[in-house]
Parts: structure tokens; sequence; C-alpha cells
């Protein structure tokens, strides 16, 4: 995991859109399937929005019918954290990016072989970088 990466409310602000710093910077939720990335097929890398670390690959991408990116692992667990979120009355765990601590978005136990797992993470929170170009 590369350094915590620490930047005041101002400077991710002029960083990032409005759509992406409400999602990555205030924990919220794009609509299901509106997010560029949620029925993209092409193969590459999806990094944080925010700083950039990568952490899925289009390899353990799969349509999860949920209307958002999903994965059944990231490139590397040491580049995520999670954390219990009972927000809105249900008990999910948020994946957050570990470098600059973005929410992602959720991983729940219900995905396919060989994890189990399902990242259901928001295309606002993730730029993709086409094979070869990361």
């Amino acid at each position: 995991m590369a350094e915590k990466i620490h930047k005041s409310d101002d400077e991710w602000r002029a960083q990032l859109t409005l759509e992406q710093y409400r999602i990555a910077r205030q924990g919220g939720t794009e609509p299901a399937f509106t997010g560029e990335h949620y029925d993209r097929k092409e193969k590459g890398i999806y990094c944080c929005v925010c700083c950039g670390t990568p952490l899925f690959s289009s390899v353990q991408k799969y349509d999860s019918g949920s209307g958002w990116p999903s994965f059944w692992e990231p490139i590397s667990g040491k580049d995520l954290e999670t954390t219990h979120d009972s927000s809105f009355g249900m008990n999910r765990t948020e994946v957050t990016c570990a470098s600059c601590q973005a929410h992602l978005g959720h991983v729940f136990s219900d995905g396919p072989l060989p994890s189990g797992l399902r990242y259901c993470i928001n295309s606002a929170a993730l730029d993709f970088d086409a094979e070869g170009k990361t």
C-alpha cells in the first residue's frame, strides 16, 4: 500500500467533479444502472478516482445484475479497507481506498467463486485505465 494521502476538503472539491466528490468523499451512491463503468467490457484496471491507486482488474469484473460495477476480488486486499456500515437501517460492509479513504461502495458475501464476494463499487469512485496503459 502506498503512503496515506491527506488533502483538505477544498483540495478534494477542486480535484473532483461534484458527483465524484459526493460519492467518494461524502459516502454517496449513484443510482443503479447509471454509472459509466457498470457495463464496461474492455480489459483494463479500475483505479481510485481520488488518488489513482489500482484497485480492481477487468479480469475479476462480472455482471452481478445489481447495476453497479461488481468484482469478485480486488487486485490487492492491502489497497482496500472495510468497516461496518449500518446507515439507512442496513447492515453492510463499506469499502474504502486504503490510501486516501475514498468511499468506493460495499462488499457482500453473495458473489461468485472462488471468493464468494461481490465488491459493489460506484462508477464515480473509479477511473478506468485500458490494459497496457497503467
